[in-house]
């Protein structure tokens, strides 16, 4: 029953967002312009986010080695695929990340699957606040408006901010922490985060992917911008999508619908561009992102039930013997 009433509240939240959104905008030149869109360039998104998420599957798949478990590349990508479409379709991107935690806990142990889908999600939103605090003296200059620099010191700040904070309940001295359940969890991811911070050879490859993820979002948007014939060079778009990207983590809405409209519209206008051109971008990411997540119902439907095959289990074993990991079953 709690569950049925959150996702009811989210669905108002996103309704009542993007009806503000909407509102801000002249409809009819919105649909004119949806009308008139360029197909090649919208095409063109679905391998750019398909490259995307092979990314994040690479990146999720170093994390859960990190913690002690060795996931091949493909099946990496298939649960990320399955996540994209649960992600579209429930609060958020938690409805995807719960289901990356379910499907690899058939093949480790849930502790494993938990931390790992945690920190993927943390270095994620870390290296994205990352970016868009090194583009925001470029940012600021485009972006005059008080209130606009203001929201961007803030979230950009405030989710570094937050990272230190979890990264520092790692810290070894911090005994009270392993006497509450909780807090005991907290501080063994925290533990992991702090040991792939400490490696350069895990922290520059995570981080690095990380930066080029969000970056490919921003690319991904700049597509739509072009198929309908905006003025939004590609710099611009990497200038603003990040900070709308950081605001649509917060998880009031299904699949971001509404957050992620309204401050594309606000960023477009605090930037001095066309409103509507930031929300038929916005619709037109968003529909993409539908397009994926339908293909990832499809694998999931077609693969549902399915074990690893045994050529691929005793690959596993052999890699994770020779990197010197066990896996856990």
């Amino acid at each position: 029953m709690r569950r049925a009433v959150s996702l009811l509240l989210k669905a108002a939240v996103s309704a009542l967002l993007l009806y503000f959104a909407l509102s801000l905008v002249n409809l009819a030149t919105v649909k004119e312009r949806l009308l008139r869109a360029d197909p090649l360039w919208l095409t063109l998104m679905l391998p750019v986010l398909l490259s995307q998420l092979s990314l994040q599957a690479w990146r999720w798949k170093r994390i859960v080695a990190n913690c002690g478990t060795f996931l091949a590349f493909p099946l990496a990508f298939r649960f990320s695929m399955i996540a994209v479409f649960f992600s579209q379709t429930l609060p958020s991107s938690i409805g995807g990340d719960a289901m990356r935690v379910w499907l690899l806990s058939r093949y480790a142990n849930w502790r494993t699957a938990i931390y790992s889908v945690f920190l993927d999600r943390v270095i994620g939103v870390v290296a994205l606040a990352a970016l868009v605090l090194f583009c925001l003296p470029w940012t600021l200059e485009l972006v005059r408006d008080p209130i606009g620099r203001a929201a961007l010191l803030l979230i950009g700040l405030g989710s570094l901010g937050g990272a230190v904070a979890f990264i520092g309940l790692g810290w070894k001295r911090l005994h009270v922490l392993q006497h509450w359940a909780p807090t005991r969890h907290l501080a063994e991811v925290a533990t992991v985060a702090l040991a792939i911070t400490r490696s350069p050879g895990s922290v520059i490859p995570t981080f690095g992917v990380s930066i080029v993820i969000h970056l490919i979002t921003a690319v991904a948007a700049w597509c739509a911008a072009v198929s309908i014939g905006a003025s939004v060079p590609l710099l611009y778009a990497i200038f603003l999508v990040p900070p709308v990207l950081l605001v649509t983590v917060v998880p009031i809405s299904i699949a971001g619908w509404g957050v992620r409209e309204g401050a594309m519209v606000a960023a477009f206008s605090y930037a001095g561009l066309a409103p509507s051109d930031g929300l038929i971008i916005s619709l037109m990411f968003g529909a993409s992102y539908l397009v994926v997540g339908a293909a990832g119902g499809l694998i999931w439907i077609a693969t549902s039930g399915r074990r690893l095959p045994e050529t691929e289990t005793a690959t596993q074993q052999s890699q994770a013997t020779e990197d010197g990991w066990t896996p856990q079953k």
